[in-house]
């Protein structure tokens, strides 16, 4: 499996711009613990917390708040010691905490015998544990007898719902769903939970038609709570999330009328919400569903009017002007989307050897654009070098191609020590793929990656059909989503 997060959402662009650190940790874990929901998924192996010697056998209660809890006390330490805080501080006690619950599952499921509530607090300590099978039984169990906490029992129908579409059960899903609606106290954000894991369930089998209701209703709910300002951040990250749930149903229900009108309607809720980044990602979405369906003269008129649509659209100065940079360096990617792939030109040089795109017809060919002093690139490669091993036999090639830099880029003025630089570079990495060096810029003007890293995907035929730059864990997901949609392509 990759190394990086397994459980990315495709649409986290504008996610999580807390300036302050610590800010971040306490949201995040507010909406962790009144959810009861541990959203960790490190891939880090961490020690297992010992707790602390108790004077008497603690309850099930007690058990589940010591784990529940674990987060928000190691912060409020660090704070207390002004310990400067990080994302993978947060990861490494994330790890920990899921340690402490699943010690502390262990503890309680071994006693001889449990009450009503200590089945509950079972359940959720193996929910914070990330222990699919032991929360479905216990809190299957759970409510199976009659229970006087409605609060409770609401919560355990909610998060039963969510681990059964989690495990690939969606009817069952739906029907404890169902069961949720018809008891009290009803959350908005518990149900917007549950349809959209349900819609993904229904996806992951290829239910399409099935999935609509579901990403409909998930889309709708949080539309609904937009408004409440508490919900506002969260709110925009689960409505763009469900938002293209409501999308790709449709688009793959092969439904292209509808999936236009998601993608619009998604762009007017952005604009009632003053989000800039996602007014972009939807007309973004737009404008390359409209060339996939091989609509681009109606995709590039899309792009063209952009300005005039932004313009009746947004109201706000800022964010009109955000949005439209936003467009504007997208222009040539998007002309170059859908073509046939231009052969290179100005090649100087190309380790270990020269290859032409001609000569790699029938593969699908990820050209990388990169520099040797371009640190998002070098992070990227541990992925390249993945997949490169991971799919090759399928016929896919790397190509990762760069170009003399020069002094202005603090390289050595002179060609022949820039090659040595970048043969070294390439013999330090153990890049197995080709890298051709180009001698000037022409190349990234033809394929719109003036910007590094910039991405590239062509399909067996040579036609491009994929174009984004940067590097993050969700543009990694994303590339490596698209070289597996084109492998499986004739």
């Amino acid at each position: 499996m990759p190394r990086r997060i397994k459980n990315f959402r495709r649409h986290a662009f504008f996610h999580r711009r807390f300036n302050d650190k610590m800010k971040f940790l306490l949201s995040f874990y507010l909406v962790l613990l009144l959810a009861a929901i541990a959203a960790a998924q490190s891939g880090r192996t961490a020690p297992t917390p010992t707790p602390a010697p108790a004077e008497s056998t603690p309850t099930a209660k007690e058990l589940y708040e010591e784990a529940s809890s674990y987060v928000r006390v190691k912060a409020d330490e660090f704070a207390q010691k002004k310990v400067p805080f990080s994302n993978d501080r947060l990861e490494i006690l994330l790890s920990q905490q899921k340690a402490l619950a699943a010690h502390n599952a262990l503890r309680l499921g071994g006693r001889k015998t449990l009450e009503k509530d200590d089945l509950y607090y079972l359940g959720m300590l193996h929910w914070l544990a990330q222990d699919l099978d032991g929360t479905r039984e216990i809190l299957t169990s759970y409510l199976a007898a009659a229970s006087d906490d409605n609060v409770k029992a609401q919560t355990a129908r909610s998060i039963l719902s969510v681990v059964l579409a989690k495990q690939a059960r969606p009817v069952e899903a739906a029907n404890v769903l169902e069961d949720y609606k018809k008891h009290e106290p009803s959350k908005l954000s518990d149900i917007a939970r549950m349809t959209a894991e349900i819609a993904k369930s229904f996806q992951s089998a290829k239910e399409f038609e099935k999935m609509v209701p579901f990403a409909v209703a998930a889309y709708e709910t949080a539309k609904s709570m937009l408004d409440d300002p508490s919900y506002r951040q969260r709110g925009l990250d689960e409505l763009l999330d469900a938002g293209m749930l409501v999308f790709e149903a449709y688009r793959d229900s092969k439904n292209s009328v509808e999936a236009e009108k998601a993608l619009d309607d998604m762009r007017l809720t952005a604009a009632k919400a003053n989000s800039a980044g996602f007014y972009y990602y939807a007309g973004d979405q737009k404008i390359k569903y409209l060339i996939e369906t091989g609509r681009k003269p109606e995709a590039m008129k899309f792009y063209e009017d952009i300005d005039a649509t932004i313009n009746r659209n947004l109201k706000v100065v800022s964010i009109r002007e955000d949005v439209r940079r936003r467009f504007k360096v997208r222009r040539d990617q998007y002309r170059i989307l859908g073509e046939k792939a231009p052969e290179f030109v100005g090649v100087d040089v190309s380790f270990p050897g020269r290859q032409t795109l001609a000569s790699l017809k029938g593969k699908v060919v990820l050209l990388d654009f990169w520099a040797i002093w371009c640190v998002p690139c070098i992070e990227a490669m541990p992925d390249l070098k993945e997949w490169h091993e991971m799919f090759s036999r399928d016929g896919f090639e790397i190509v990762g191609i760069t170009r003399y830099y020069g002094e202005p880029e603090g390289l050595p003025a002179n060609k022949k020590d820039e090659l040595a630089l970048i043969k070294a570079f390439r013999e330090k990495h153990k890049m197995p793929y080709d890298i051709p060096v180009a001698l000037d810029q022409r190349n990234q003007l033809a394929y719109g990656a003036t910007r590094l890293p910039t991405a590239v995907i062509l399909d067996r035929k040579g036609v491009v059909r994929f174009v984004e730059s940067g590097t993050s864990p969700l543009r990694l997901a994303q590339i490596e989503a698209a070289i597996k949609k084109l492998l499986e392509e004739n």
